[in-house]
């Protein structure tokens, strides 16, 4: 009887890069990442939007009835003007990006009171007096509490960072602790972005994606 020749499937297509989001086969699904002072919102089902937080905080908001959602990453608590050393960059500051996100999400057809939202970061990554991480942290729950609006999850606070997965197929988030060797790093990286920042001019104040 002869050798039974192996049949060879032929190889799987990887999916392209779609706009902003690339293919992660890891979590077989595409992957938006975030920088500090960005939003992403989408309709999308199946899309992880990720970002790494130290001081910094970063809401998760959903529409539970069509699934539109996104989320912020925001640098500092507030700011009246929007002006980052005379560039315009309002969604580094929790007031403008909580605005703008929750606003975005409202307009796909949901009420206020219905909203998801989930928090996460502002951690103090250093010892001092700045402790901008705290400030983060009671200015969005203020901003919510005043909004009348309710925190459905957080993970808030403490020494060390995170890195956010938001799955825009059922709301959930998968959130990882940064090792506390990692600390100084991530509070470079981001002492080193504020740098960049104030000296580079910033056009437009607002970019939500669909």
């Amino acid at each position: 009887m002869g050798r039974m020749a192996s049949v060879l499937k032929p190889a799987q297509a990887r999916p392209q890069r779609r706009g902003r989001a690339a293919w992660d086969a890891r979590h077989n699904t595409y992957c938006v990442r975030i920088l500090p002072g960005e939003a992403y919102t989408t309709g999308a089902g199946d899309e992880m939007i990720v970002t790494i937080l130290g001081s910094c905080v970063a809401a998760c908001v959903r529409n539970p009835w069509t699934g539109f959602c996104g989320m912020n990453h925001f640098m500092l608590p507030e700011s009246e003007t929007g002006e980052w050393n005379g560039a315009t960059a309002a969604m580094r500051y929790g007031n403008y990006a909580m605005e703008a996100l929750i606003n975005e999400v409202l307009k796909s057809g949901c009420a206020r009171r219905e909203l998801e939202i989930k928090l996460f970061g502002g951690s103090n990554l250093a010892n001092g007096a700045s402790r901008v991480g705290d400030k983060n942290i009671d200015f969005v729950l203020k901003y919510l509490a005043a909004e009348g609006l309710r925190v459905t999850a957080s993970d808030l606070g403490g020494p060390v960072g995170r890195r956010i997965h938001f799955f825009t197929k059922d709301g959930s988030v998968k959130r990882l602790l940064m090792k506390p060797t990692n600390a100084g790093t991530l509070l470079a990286d981001e002492l080193k972005y504020r740098i960049a920042i104030n000296e580079t001019s910033v056009g437009g104040d607002v970019e939500l994606f669909d």
